[in-house]
């Protein structure tokens, strides 16, 4: 009986995860907008994992590597190549991928891929996402195998670690909060998927959910990411409006020196070209959120 029961749970979750996760967007997508998703495609940063930039790679070829405690992983080439890349991928595989870590045979992705954060998109923007990237030139470039040990490497045991640790489903915006503050939450939280790298984990590798935004001590990409939240002694809390939109737009800290590393890319290639407003509702988004006291060294993005 108790095993029933178990089983009964087990069954019981599954069905929350599949109603949770039903698309946002009832009527249906539109046909994809290829230049709303070359902004989308900015924002989300899709450039950084999947260009393996320090051999020369082509855009979205795949191959740069992200080390974890888990061990190496690859970005795969997601290039509308139609055998090594994505190139046979229907904007119902596409959504699937990005709302619920799936590939289009069913398997789970890593969490390496945030689509933990990616989720929180709109319909609309991932179908608009995915006529930009195939509206880009191809790669035949094969995908390089990831390069983790058992049983890290075993894709059916991603359904419990979703269970324990994802929450799939579109963006729903705080009714108790301005037009601006939910832009920019959109904007960091499924976009930008920020917490991805600013939060601290658990040992399955899930962010602590408590935590969010308070910085990493433990990168999975090496070093350490500093505390963004409010928080006045161990995160930004002192910084004015200006020092965000300068951060954010150009890279410079309020001690006039620049970002490098990882968050010189996401300037570069994300926070960079938004448009004013939307860095606006960013910045309105990250002042308002909970200030959280957790000293990492260096503070500064």
């Amino acid at each position: 009986m108790r095993a029933n029961a178990r089983l009964g749970f087990i069954v019981a979750l599954a069905g929350v995860l599949f109603l949770a996760a039903r698309p946002a967007d009832a009527a249906g997508p539109a046909a994809g907008d290829a230049k709303r998703g070359e902004y989308l495609f900015a924002a989300g940063g899709c450039a950084g994992c999947h260009t393996d930039v320090k051999n020369g790679g082509q855009l979205l070829a795949g191959g740069r590597e992200l080390k974890t405690p888990f061990g190496s992983f690859y970005g795969p080439n997601i290039t509308a190549h139609p055998t090594a890349g994505i190139g046979k991928w229907s904007d119902d595989d596409f959504v699937r991928a990005l709302r619920l870590g799936r590939r289009p045979d069913g398997a789970h992705y890593f969490p390496v891929f945030p689509y933990t954060s990616f989720t929180k998109m709109t319909d609309q923007d991932m179908v608009d996402l995915k006529a930009y990237i195939f509206a880009l030139p191809t790669s035949d470039k094969p995908n390089r195998a990831h390069d983790i040990g058992f049983p890290f490497n075993l894709r059916p045991l991603q359904f419990g670690w979703k269970l324990l640790n994802f929450a799939p489903g579109a963006f729903v915006a705080d009714p108790a909060k301005s037009a601006e503050i939910n832009r920019g939450a959109y904007l960091a939280q499924a976009l930008g998927h920020c917490a991805e790298c600013h939060s601290p984990r658990n040992a399955m590798g899930g962010l602590k959910r408590d935590m969010l935004y308070a910085g990493d001590r433990a990168h999975p990409g090496g070093g350490r990411v500093p505390n963004i939240t409010p928080d006045r002694d161990t995160g930004i809390g002192k910084w004015s409006p200006a020092d965000y939109q300068d951060l954010l737009s150009m890279g410079m800290t309020p001690a006039g020196d620049f970002v490098g590393g990882d968050m010189g890319e996401v300037v570069k290639n994300s926070t960079g070209p938004l448009t004013p407003a939307d860095r606006s509702a960013m910045v309105a988004y990250l002042r308002q959120l909970p200030a959280i006291a957790n000293r990492i060294s260096g503070q500064a993005p």
